[in-house]
């Protein structure tokens, strides 16, 4: 009897340290599948030769002729603009809505709700064909000014997702303290409580510039003539096989991408 119960303990910690070994394994390998191509790609774009897959020495002379091409520098000033308006639109109507659904009571809530975190849980192909019917139906030309629309549509959810998660941890007391002390809601608003949001509103508006500039599926749908991005550029390039070229500007775009959302994730953490 003694020697059993000495033993079962033995065994769960080897059940729980082999566990442990498996769950570690499983994530190396994920990481490994979802981020060894993307390194790849990078020390590719530096390969001197023209033919992707045949190492020949290292350059930078691809990214030269990339800064050197008109027709990428054009379509990155447009993902620029685009990204721009569209961060600023889509964090401030996603701030107010994530306050009035955090704050407020009124009638039609759970609706309101549930319409706008859609452009979350629905596929981008379906967010894409049903912004391009509207666009159609409404007769409104195709242009940079549609994919800001689009644009500014989805991201609207992820900036309020991000700033519902900062309010929730907010200490209302503090809010209840100025107004005992004589601020209105105007400045209780101006003071307080947006000094505190102030990082989760940083934070979503960085992601919704990280996912606007990286967009592919629903630019292309509702891109007009002249209103090209970046993505749909490279999309244009690879149709005629993948050159170093286009692994610098992937890299880039990744870089850029990446450095944006782990400035979000520090302030959201913070």
């Amino acid at each position: 009897m003694t020697a059993a119960v000495q033993r079962f303990p033995l065994r769960s910690r080897v059940r729980v340290a082999f566990n442990q070994n498996i769950l570690t394994w499983l994530s190396i390998g994920i990481f490994v599948f979802l981020y060894l191509p993307i390194l790849i790609l990078v020390i590719y774009s530096f390969n001197a030769n023209k033919v992707v897959g045949v190492w020949t020495g290292f350059t930078f002379d691809w990214y030269r002729v990339l800064l050197q091409n008109d027709a990428v520098i054009d379509a990155f000033w447009v993902s620029m603009w685009v990204a721009f308006w569209s961060t600023i639109v889509s964090t401030i109507l996603g701030t107010l809505a994530a306050l009035v659904l955090e704050r407020y009571r009124f009638r039609g809530k759970l609706t309101f709700d549930g319409v706008l975190y859609l452009p979350i849980i629905i596929p981008d192909i379906v967010m894409a064909l049903s912004t391009l019917l509207f666009f159609v139906t409404a007769g409104i030309a195709l242009s940079r000014y549609t994919i800001l629309i689009a644009h500014v549509v989805f991201n609207i959810s992820f900036v309020a997702l991000v700033v519902r998660a900062r309010l929730a941890n907010m200490d209302r007391r503090l809010e209840e303290a100025a107004a005992d002390l004589g601020a209105n809601a105007w400045q209780t608003f101006l003071r307080v409580t947006l000094p505190q949001l102030m990082p989760g509103v940083i934070s979503g508006a960085l992601l919704a510039f990280t996912l606007s500039l990286d967009d592919f599926v629903i630019t292309f749908f509702v891109a007009g003539p002249g209103s090209t991005t970046l993505p749909v550029r490279v999309y244009s390039m690879i149709r005629f096989g993948v050159s170093p070229e286009v692994n610098a500007i992937s890299t880039l775009m990744f870089v850029g991408s990446t450095i944006l959302v782990v400035i979000s994730l520090i302030l959201q953490r913070k």
